[in-house]
Parts: structure tokens; sequence; C-alpha cells
């Protein structure tokens, strides 16, 4: 059994349901508030993992 599967007739509902909700003209800030998130989660797990980085590079100098 396939729990919370998502085709295009849902997806399509789902759009449906935001221009709805929103209305046209809200619909591309919402998505550039998205995709500034997106990048900003992205930059912040970048951030999180070149502290290890830059220490294996340390360690390597040091022997």
């Amino acid at each position: 059994m396939q729990l919370l599967t998502i085709g295009w007739p849902e997806i399509l509902l789902i759009a449906l349901i935001v221009l709805l909700l929103f209305g046209a003209k809200k619909i591309p800030e919402l998505m550039k508030g998205l995709g500034k998130g997106v990048k900003s989660f992205k930059d912040g797990m970048n951030g999180a993992e070149e502290p290890e980085i830059k220490e294996d590079k340390e360690k390597k100098n040091d022997e």
C-alpha cells in the first residue's frame, strides 16, 4: 500500500487551490520567497560542512 503518493492530478489540484487562495498576482512573490528560503537552506548546509572540510585539510597539512 502506497501512502502519500502524489501524481499529476493531485499536483494540478493543489496548484488550483493555491491559485484560488492567493490569486495570480501573489504567486510570483510566494515562489520568490520560497526560492530564497531554499537557497538560504542550501547555503546553511554548505556552511555547516565547510568547517569539517577545513579541519580535514589542516590535519593533512600537519602530517
